[in-house]
């Protein structure tokens, strides 16, 4: 019989044990994960810049000033968000906080 998740969280719920496991919403993205979202962001930014130059080249006035310094700006934020790395560590989960930690009782 296979068990699920919520079976596992029904079975462990009120013991102490329960409290003392790691949270795996606290462990951050992959480093393939990461990476792949920010070329994403990268792509969908040039893809916006090349339709900024097409945009300028079909339009006039001041509109077509709009687009060409978009497409001019684009790139400088594209690269900084690129470049930007990964997300923030946050607090460490309470299992794994200085202050929370239980010491072995001595051997003697």
């Amino acid at each position: 019989m296979r068990r699920t998740v919520a079976d596992m969280h029904r079975l462990t719920a009120g013991r102490a044990e329960a409290s003392s496991t790691y949270r795996i919403t606290t462990a951050r993205k992959s480093v393939a994960d990461d990476q792949s979202a920010r070329v994403r962001g990268y792509v969908i930014s040039m893809t916006i810049r090349i339709a900024c130059f097409l945009l300028a080249v079909v339009t006039t006035g001041v509109v077509r000033w709009v687009f060409v310094a978009g497409a001019l700006v684009i790139p400088y934020i594209a690269v900084v968000f690129a470049n930007g790395g990964r997300e923030p560590v946050e607090d460490p989960p309470e299992t794994m906080r200085a202050g929370l930690q239980r010491e072995l009782p001595s051997g003697g």
